[in-house]
Protein backbone atom coordinates (compact mmCIF):
# COMPACT_ATOMS: atom_id res chain seq x y z
CA UNK A 1 0.00 0.00 0.00
CA UNK A 2 3.36 2.55 -0.51
CA UNK A 3 3.38 3.21 3.48
CA UNK A 4 7.17 2.50 4.13
CA UNK A 5 8.67 5.47 5.32
CA UNK A 6 10.46 5.18 2.06
CA UNK A 7 6.87 4.67 -0.10
CA UNK A 8 8.28 2.39 -2.88
CA UNK A 9 10.04 0.11 -0.55
CA UNK A 10 10.52 -3.14 -2.48
CA UNK A 11 9.05 -1.39 -5.61
CA UNK A 12 10.89 -0.80 -9.28
CA UNK A 13 8.89 2.22 -11.12
CA UNK A 14 9.87 2.82 -14.55
CA UNK A 15 8.02 5.59 -16.63
CA UNK A 16 5.36 8.27 -15.76
CA UNK A 17 5.22 7.01 -12.37
CA UNK A 18 3.51 9.71 -9.63
CA UNK A 19 2.99 8.84 -5.42
CA UNK A 20 -0.04 10.19 -4.10
CA UNK A 21 -1.58 10.78 -0.39
CA UNK A 22 -5.51 11.03 -1.14
CA UNK A 23 -6.51 7.90 -1.15
CA UNK A 24 -9.62 6.30 -0.30
CA UNK A 25 -8.28 4.29 3.15
CA UNK A 26 -7.57 6.79 5.88
CA UNK A 27 -5.19 4.63 7.28
CA UNK A 28 -2.98 4.16 3.96
CA UNK A 29 -3.51 7.28 2.21
CA UNK A 30 -0.77 6.64 -0.40
CA UNK A 31 -1.24 4.97 -4.12
CA UNK A 32 0.33 5.21 -7.37
CA UNK A 33 -0.36 7.03 -10.63
CA UNK A 34 0.36 5.07 -13.54
CA UNK A 35 0.59 8.07 -16.63
CA UNK A 36 1.03 7.62 -20.46
CA UNK A 37 5.07 7.61 -21.11
CA UNK A 38 3.71 9.76 -24.26
CA UNK A 39 6.10 7.61 -26.46
CA UNK A 40 5.26 4.60 -28.90
CA UNK A 41 8.53 2.37 -27.75
CA UNK A 42 8.56 3.87 -23.93
CA UNK A 43 6.62 2.19 -20.42
CA UNK A 44 5.39 3.32 -17.51
CA UNK A 45 4.81 0.32 -14.99
CA UNK A 46 5.85 -1.26 -11.53
CA UNK A 47 8.02 -4.16 -10.07
CA UNK A 48 7.59 -5.76 -6.70
CA UNK A 49 10.62 -8.16 -5.69
CA UNK A 50 8.56 -9.79 -3.18
CA UNK A 51 10.43 -10.76 0.03
CA UNK A 52 13.35 -12.47 -2.22
CA UNK A 53 11.58 -13.06 -4.50
CA UNK A 54 8.27 -14.25 -5.15
CA UNK A 55 7.77 -17.94 -4.79
CA UNK A 56 5.94 -19.87 -7.25
CA UNK A 57 4.85 -23.46 -8.13
CA UNK A 58 4.22 -25.01 -11.52
CA UNK A 59 0.76 -25.33 -12.46
CA UNK A 60 -0.20 -23.67 -8.93
CA UNK A 61 -3.00 -20.25 -9.39
CA UNK A 62 -2.46 -17.30 -8.23
CA UNK A 63 -4.90 -14.45 -7.45
CA UNK A 64 -4.07 -10.88 -8.03
CA UNK A 65 -6.24 -8.50 -6.76
CA UNK A 66 -5.85 -4.28 -6.49
CA UNK A 67 -7.98 -1.28 -5.59
CA UNK A 68 -7.55 0.46 -8.79
CA UNK A 69 -10.07 3.74 -10.58
CA UNK A 70 -9.40 4.59 -14.17
CA UNK A 71 -12.01 5.28 -17.49
CA UNK A 72 -11.56 2.42 -19.87
CA UNK A 73 -8.11 1.89 -19.28
CA UNK A 74 -5.85 -1.83 -19.14
CA UNK A 75 -2.81 -3.04 -16.98
CA UNK A 76 -0.96 -6.15 -17.83
CA UNK A 77 0.10 -8.27 -14.79
CA UNK A 78 3.10 -10.25 -15.19
CA UNK A 79 5.11 -12.86 -13.31
CA UNK A 80 8.46 -12.51 -14.34
CA UNK A 81 12.14 -13.90 -13.96
CA UNK A 82 13.79 -10.98 -14.19
CA UNK A 83 17.36 -12.72 -14.31
CA UNK A 84 16.56 -14.42 -17.60
CA UNK A 85 18.55 -14.11 -20.29
CA UNK A 86 16.22 -15.70 -22.55
CA UNK A 87 13.75 -13.86 -25.65
CA UNK A 88 11.58 -13.25 -22.55
CA UNK A 89 11.27 -12.52 -18.43
CA UNK A 90 7.62 -13.17 -19.07
CA UNK A 91 6.25 -16.62 -17.38
CA UNK A 92 2.99 -15.54 -17.40
CA UNK A 93 0.84 -12.66 -17.75
CA UNK A 94 -2.90 -11.12 -17.90
CA UNK A 95 -4.77 -8.25 -18.98
CA UNK A 96 -6.71 -6.13 -16.55
CA UNK A 97 -9.40 -4.21 -17.02
CA UNK A 98 -10.22 -0.80 -15.23
CA UNK A 99 -13.20 0.67 -16.14
CA UNK A 100 -14.70 3.25 -13.13
CA UNK A 101 -13.78 6.45 -11.92
CA UNK A 102 -14.21 5.56 -8.69
CA UNK A 103 -11.74 3.05 -6.32
CA UNK A 104 -12.86 -0.78 -7.05
CA UNK A 105 -11.24 -3.32 -6.27
CA UNK A 106 -10.26 -5.87 -9.22
CA UNK A 107 -9.01 -9.21 -9.48
CA UNK A 108 -7.71 -12.04 -11.96
CA UNK A 109 -5.95 -15.34 -11.82
CA UNK A 110 -2.44 -15.77 -12.52
CA UNK A 111 -1.40 -19.93 -13.53
CA UNK A 112 2.00 -20.30 -12.94
CA UNK A 113 3.69 -22.45 -16.01
CA UNK A 114 6.55 -23.47 -13.97
CA UNK A 115 8.48 -23.24 -10.51
CA UNK A 116 10.69 -19.95 -9.79
CA UNK A 117 11.35 -19.53 -6.17
CA UNK A 118 12.57 -16.06 -6.92
CA UNK A 119 10.08 -14.59 -9.33
CA UNK A 120 9.11 -10.30 -9.04
CA UNK A 121 5.58 -9.03 -9.64
CA UNK A 122 5.27 -6.42 -12.92
CA UNK A 123 2.25 -4.60 -13.63
CA UNK A 124 2.73 -2.54 -16.77
CA UNK A 125 -0.19 0.46 -18.17
CA UNK A 126 -1.09 -0.82 -21.36
CA UNK A 127 -3.37 2.43 -22.30
CA UNK A 128 -2.63 6.19 -22.98
CA UNK A 129 -4.43 7.38 -20.02
CA UNK A 130 -4.22 7.31 -16.28
CA UNK A 131 -4.79 4.66 -13.71
CA UNK A 132 -4.87 4.85 -9.95
CA UNK A 133 -3.48 1.41 -7.89
CA UNK A 134 -3.81 0.90 -4.31
CA UNK A 135 -3.29 -2.27 -2.10
CA UNK A 136 -1.70 -4.41 -4.46
CA UNK A 137 -1.69 -8.11 -3.38
CA UNK A 138 -0.94 -11.38 -4.61
CA UNK A 139 -2.05 -14.89 -3.00
CA UNK A 140 -2.04 -18.76 -3.78
CA UNK A 141 -5.47 -19.61 -5.04
CA UNK A 142 -5.79 -22.58 -2.72
CA UNK A 143 -5.20 -21.67 0.45
CA UNK A 144 -6.15 -23.52 4.34
CA UNK A 145 -10.25 -23.67 3.55
CA UNK A 146 -10.14 -21.67 0.38
CA UNK A 147 -10.07 -18.32 2.03
CA UNK A 148 -9.00 -15.56 -0.18
CA UNK A 149 -5.68 -14.02 0.45
CA UNK A 150 -5.96 -16.54 3.27
CA UNK A 151 -2.99 -18.87 5.31
CA UNK A 152 -0.76 -21.41 3.91
CA UNK A 153 -2.87 -24.60 3.90
CA UNK A 154 0.59 -26.66 4.51
CA UNK A 155 1.73 -24.96 7.55
CA UNK A 156 -1.81 -24.80 8.94
CA UNK A 157 -2.62 -28.25 8.17
CA UNK A 158 0.77 -28.96 10.24
CA UNK A 159 -0.16 -26.59 13.43
CA UNK A 160 -3.83 -28.43 13.10
CA UNK A 161 -2.17 -32.03 13.27
CA UNK A 162 -0.30 -31.25 16.23
CA UNK A 163 -3.16 -31.11 18.37
CA UNK A 164 -1.88 -27.20 20.46
CA UNK A 165 -3.96 -27.01 23.57
CA UNK A 166 -3.17 -23.40 23.12
CA UNK A 167 -2.09 -20.48 20.52
CA UNK A 168 -0.36 -17.90 21.65
CA UNK A 169 -0.22 -15.16 19.78
CA UNK A 170 1.34 -12.55 17.66
CA UNK A 171 4.44 -13.62 19.05
CA UNK A 172 6.79 -12.46 21.80
CA UNK A 173 9.46 -9.22 21.50
CA UNK A 174 7.19 -8.33 18.71
CA UNK A 175 4.39 -7.06 21.45
CA UNK A 176 6.85 -4.93 22.98
CA UNK A 177 8.40 -3.34 20.33
CA UNK A 178 11.46 -1.99 19.85
CA UNK A 179 10.12 1.45 21.00
CA UNK A 180 6.58 1.62 22.45
CA UNK A 181 5.56 3.65 19.10
CA UNK A 182 6.44 0.13 17.20
CA UNK A 183 4.50 -2.05 20.25
CA UNK A 184 1.99 -4.48 18.16
CA UNK A 185 -1.28 -3.14 18.31
CA UNK A 186 -4.26 -5.46 18.10
CA UNK A 187 -6.61 -2.60 17.28
CA UNK A 188 -4.50 -1.58 14.05
CA UNK A 189 -4.92 -5.32 13.19
CA UNK A 190 -8.69 -5.45 12.82
CA UNK A 191 -11.15 -4.55 10.58
CA UNK A 192 -10.92 -4.28 6.33
CA UNK A 193 -7.64 -5.25 5.72
CA UNK A 194 -7.07 -2.32 2.88
CA UNK A 195 -7.21 0.22 6.16
CA UNK A 196 -4.91 -1.66 8.32
CA UNK A 197 -1.73 0.49 8.82
CA UNK A 198 1.81 -0.52 8.38
CA UNK A 199 3.82 -1.13 11.90
CA UNK A 200 7.71 -1.88 11.00
CA UNK A 201 8.89 -5.35 11.96
CA UNK A 202 10.32 -5.75 15.93
CA UNK A 203 13.92 -7.10 13.97
CA UNK A 204 14.92 -5.50 10.94
CA UNK A 205 17.32 -2.95 12.34
CA UNK A 206 18.24 -5.11 15.19
CA UNK A 207 21.24 -6.75 14.12
CA UNK A 208 23.63 -5.44 12.03
CA UNK A 209 25.16 -8.80 11.07
CA UNK A 210 21.48 -10.03 9.72
CA UNK A 211 20.63 -6.92 8.67
CA UNK A 212 16.52 -6.19 6.79
CA UNK A 213 15.46 -2.95 6.93
CA UNK A 214 12.49 -3.66 4.34
CA UNK A 215 11.13 -5.95 7.10
CA UNK A 216 7.68 -4.48 7.73
CA UNK A 217 4.43 -5.79 8.45
CA UNK A 218 0.76 -4.70 7.16
CA UNK A 219 -1.48 -6.53 9.41
CA UNK A 220 -3.16 -9.00 6.84
CA UNK A 221 -2.55 -11.65 9.57
CA UNK A 222 -4.65 -9.61 12.81
CA UNK A 223 -6.21 -10.93 15.33
CA UNK A 224 -9.12 -11.77 13.80
CA UNK A 225 -7.20 -14.65 11.89
CA UNK A 226 -5.71 -15.40 15.17
CA UNK A 227 -8.59 -16.32 17.15
CA UNK A 228 -10.07 -17.96 14.08
CA UNK A 229 -6.91 -19.93 13.17
CA UNK A 230 -6.85 -21.39 17.37
CA UNK A 231 -10.74 -22.16 17.17
CA UNK A 232 -9.59 -23.76 13.74
CA UNK A 233 -6.85 -25.75 14.81
CA UNK A 234 -8.77 -26.81 18.16
CA UNK A 235 -6.78 -24.58 20.16
CA UNK A 236 -7.66 -22.19 23.26
CA UNK A 237 -6.27 -18.75 22.01
CA UNK A 238 -4.04 -16.72 23.77
CA UNK A 239 -3.61 -12.98 23.12
CA UNK A 240 -0.81 -11.59 24.65
CA UNK A 241 -0.61 -7.80 24.77
CA UNK A 242 2.12 -4.76 25.52
CA UNK A 243 2.17 -4.18 29.38
CA UNK A 244 3.57 -0.20 28.78
CA UNK A 245 7.39 -1.96 28.42
CA UNK A 246 9.08 -1.33 25.38
CA UNK A 247 11.55 -4.26 25.18
CA UNK A 248 13.95 -3.88 28.09
CA UNK A 249 16.87 -4.95 26.50
CA UNK A 250 16.85 -2.19 24.26
CA UNK A 251 15.48 0.75 26.65
CA UNK A 252 17.37 0.91 30.05
CA UNK A 253 15.67 4.19 30.06
CA UNK A 254 13.19 5.14 32.01
CA UNK A 255 11.46 7.40 29.72
CA UNK A 256 10.96 4.66 27.05
CA UNK A 257 8.42 3.38 28.85
CA UNK A 258 4.78 4.33 30.01
CA UNK A 259 4.64 5.28 33.17
CA UNK A 260 2.27 3.54 35.73
CA UNK A 261 0.02 6.49 36.49
CA UNK A 262 -0.28 6.65 32.35
CA UNK A 263 -1.33 3.04 31.45
CA UNK A 264 -5.41 3.89 31.35
CA UNK A 265 -5.36 3.20 27.15
CA UNK A 266 -3.25 0.22 27.79
CA UNK A 267 -5.47 -1.11 30.02
CA UNK A 268 -8.34 -0.08 28.03
CA UNK A 269 -6.80 -2.30 24.96
CA UNK A 270 -6.98 -5.08 27.53
CA UNK A 271 -11.05 -4.78 27.98
CA UNK A 272 -11.92 -4.05 24.77
CA UNK A 273 -9.71 -7.12 23.31
CA UNK A 274 -12.15 -9.50 25.72
CA UNK A 275 -15.19 -7.68 24.29
CA UNK A 276 -13.43 -8.07 20.47
CA UNK A 277 -13.61 -11.69 21.25
CA UNK A 278 -16.39 -12.75 23.75
CA UNK A 279 -18.86 -9.65 23.52
CA UNK A 280 -22.90 -9.60 22.65
CA UNK A 281 -23.28 -8.29 18.89
CA UNK A 282 -24.67 -5.20 20.30
CA UNK A 283 -20.94 -4.41 21.83
CA UNK A 284 -19.05 -2.03 20.30
CA UNK A 285 -15.94 -4.29 19.76
CA UNK A 286 -18.52 -7.53 19.44
CA UNK A 287 -19.89 -6.18 16.40
CA UNK A 288 -16.80 -5.22 14.76
CA UNK A 289 -16.61 -9.04 15.26
CA UNK A 290 -19.65 -10.23 14.08
CA UNK A 291 -19.01 -8.16 10.97
CA UNK A 292 -15.79 -9.31 10.04
CA UNK A 293 -17.55 -12.84 9.78
CA UNK A 294 -17.90 -14.14 13.16
CA UNK A 295 -21.14 -13.22 15.29
CA UNK A 296 -20.33 -16.18 17.64
CA UNK A 297 -18.01 -15.13 20.32
CA UNK A 298 -14.51 -16.90 20.41
CA UNK A 299 -14.88 -18.11 24.19
CA UNK A 300 -11.70 -16.37 25.10
CA UNK A 301 -10.84 -17.94 28.58
CA UNK A 302 -6.99 -16.80 28.89
CA UNK A 303 -5.07 -13.14 28.13
CA UNK A 304 -1.39 -12.72 28.26
CA UNK A 305 -0.15 -9.15 29.64
CA UNK A 306 3.53 -8.62 28.93
CA UNK A 307 6.20 -10.60 27.24
CA UNK A 308 9.65 -10.59 28.82
CA UNK A 309 9.21 -8.49 31.18
CA UNK A 310 11.34 -8.34 34.05
CA UNK A 311 12.54 -6.59 37.46
CA UNK A 312 10.28 -4.37 39.61
CA UNK A 313 9.22 -2.38 36.67
CA UNK A 314 6.82 -5.25 35.77
CA UNK A 315 4.77 -6.59 38.42
CA UNK A 316 4.01 -2.53 39.21
CA UNK A 317 2.60 -2.80 35.49
CA UNK A 318 1.41 -5.90 35.63
CA UNK A 319 -0.77 -4.98 38.71
CA UNK A 320 -3.45 -2.46 37.31
CA UNK A 321 -3.80 -4.65 34.91
CA UNK A 322 -4.68 -7.71 36.68
CA UNK A 323 -7.16 -5.49 39.20
CA UNK A 324 -9.28 -4.03 36.02
CA UNK A 325 -9.35 -7.53 34.33
CA UNK A 326 -10.93 -8.92 37.27
CA UNK A 327 -13.40 -6.31 37.96
CA UNK A 328 -14.74 -6.44 34.63
CA UNK A 329 -14.25 -10.18 33.73
CA UNK A 330 -13.61 -12.21 37.06
CA UNK A 331 -13.28 -15.80 35.32
CA UNK A 332 -10.41 -14.30 32.81
CA UNK A 333 -6.85 -16.09 33.56
CA UNK A 334 -4.52 -13.66 33.23
CA UNK A 335 -0.82 -14.89 32.19
CA UNK A 336 2.52 -13.24 32.54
Amino acid sequence: SFEFPQNFMGWTTFGNVKLMNDGPFERNPHYVRLGAPNHAHKRTGIENEGFFGVAIKKDAEYRFSVWARGENQRIRVELIDNSSMGESQVLVSNNLEINSKEWKQYEIILKAPVTEPKAHLRIFLRTQGVVDLEHVSLFPVDTWKGRKNGLRKDLVEALRDIQPGVFRFPGGCIVEGTDLATRYNWKNTVGPVENRPLNENRWHYTFQHRFFPDYFQTYGLGFYEFFLLSEEIGAEPLPVLSCGLACQFQNENEEAHVKVCDLGSYIQDALDLIEFANGDVNTTWGKLRAEMGHPEPFNLKFIGIGNEQWGPEYPEHLKPFVEAIRKAYPDMNIIG
